[in-house]
C-alpha cells in the first residue's frame, strides 16, 4: 500500500507543549480524549449511519486476512462482510458505499447478503483510497498510482475519480496524483481537500506529504512535480500546508474551520489551517489513520492498536 510506507525520518511539529488528555494521548490543555472502542485492528475507515451507528473498515497493508466492514455495538465491533483492502466508506441514505482493492461494492442497509458491485477497478487490482459523497451527489474516490515515480500506464491510476452512486458516470476529477487518500469537502461547501502521498523513492531529498485543495479537472503532473515547485509544477496550484516527509498522511477531517490530518508513519495528528500553519494536535498513537468528526467531538482510528478515540476539543 502506498500510504503505509515504512520510512522513519524526523519531522516537525514535536508536539511541544501537549499535555496528558486521557486514554494514554496528549494533545493541548482543556482536550479530553476517551476510547470509544477497542477491537479493531488495521482500522481504516469510519463512517456514521443516520440511526448514530459507527460503521468501520479494517484494511491489512500487504496481506488482508483480517480485513472487513464491521458495526460497532457495545464498543465492539461486529464484522459484517469481507472484502479485501476497504480503505473508503460512507453511507448515502440508507446504502452503504465501501472502497477496496479494484471495487467499490453497495450494502443496502449494510446487508452483506444483499450487497453488489457498483464499480470494478476503476484500475484493475488498484488501490481505491478514502470515499466520501461531494453536495451534487456523486461519489469522489482516491485511486494511488501503481508505482512511486513511474509514468502511469491507466489514466485512472493516480487520480481522483467522481462517479454516481449506480456507478455510472465513472470521470477523471483530477488527475496525475501520486497518491490521494483522505478525503474531505469542507463542510457545506463543494470544496475538496485531499492528503497527498509524496514520492518515496528521494529519500531525505523528498517534500513532505500535503493537504491539498483539489479543483475538479485538476492537474497536479505526478510523477514530475511533487509540491517542489519550479518548473516541473508549472500550472499546479500550491499545496494548502506541507505536513511532514514520508508521513503516509491519512484522513482529514474539518472542525470549526480547522482540518485534522493524520499522519500513519508519525503516530500523531495535526491541526492545520487553510491558511497554512500546522501544529501537532495529538500524540500517543501509534498509527492513526481515519479521523472523522460528530457532534462537536474529534474520532480518531488507531490502525495499529484498534482503538478508536473520542476526543472533546473543548
Amino acid at each position: 500500500m502506498a500510504l503505509l510506507a515504512s520510512v522513519t525520518l524526523t519531522g516537525f511539529g514535536g508536539g511541544n507543549g501537549l499535555v496528558s488528555i486521557g486514554a494514554g494521548l496528549r494533545g493541548p490543555a482543556g482536550w479530553h480524549a476517551s476510547v470509544f472502542a477497542q477491537g479493531v485492528p488495521l482500522v481504516s475507515a469510519f463512517a456514521w449511519n443516520s440511526q448514530g451507528r459507527l460503521w468501520a473498515t479494517a484494511s491489512g497493508a500487504n496481506t488482508h486476512p483480517h480485513d472487513g466492514v464491521f458495526v460497532i455495538e457495545g464498543g465492539k465491533p461486529v464484522e459484517r462482510a469481507y472484502l479485501r483492502g476497504p480503505l473508503g466508506l460512507v453511507w448515502v441514505g440508507r446504502t452503504l458505499y465501501v472502497s477496496s482493492l479494484g471495487l467499490v461494492t453497495a450494502f443496502p442497509d449494510g446487508r452483506s447478503s444483499a450487497r453488489r458491485t457498483v464499480l470494478v477497478g476503476p484500475k484493475g487490482g488498484g488501490e481505491n483510497n478514502n470515499l466520501v459523497r461531494a453536495p451534487d451527489g456523486e461519489l469522489v474516490m482516491g485511486v494511488s498510482a501503481s508505482c512511486d515515480h513511474c509514468v502511469p500506464t491507466s489514466r485512472w491510476s493516480g487520480s481522483i475519480v467522481a462517479f454516481r452512486p449506480n456507478g455510472s458516470g465513472l470521470r477523471v476529477y483530477a488527475r496525475r496524483i501520486r497518491a490521494p487518500f483522505g478525503l474531505a469537502f469542507y463542510p457545506g461547501t463543494n470544496r475538496l481537500y485531499a492528503t497527498l502521498n509524496q514520492r518515496d523513492d528521494l529519500g531525505a531529498e523528498t517534500t513532505g506529504d500535503v493537504l491539498a485543495r483539489i479543483r475538479d479537472g485538476d492537474d497536479r503532473r505526478f510523477p514530475g512535480c511533487y509540491d517542489q515547485g519550479g518548473a516541473a509544477c508549472a500550472g499546479v496550484s500550491k499545496p494548502v500546508a506541507s505536513l511532514d516527509p514520508h508521513a503516509a498522511a491519512g484522513g482529514v477531517a474539518f472542525l470549526d474551520g480547522v482540518a485534522y490530518v493524520a499522519e500513519w508513519n508519525r503516530g500523531k495528528v495535526l491541526r492545520v489551517t487553510l491558511d497554512g500553519r500546522v501544529t501537532t494536535a495529538l500524540t500517543g498513537l501509534r498509527n492513526p489513520l481515519p479521523v472523522a468528526v460528530r457532534g462537536g467531538m474529534l474520532y480518531v482510528g488507531d490502525w495499529g492498536t484498534g482503538r478508536i478515540y473520542r476526543i472533546a476539543v473543548h
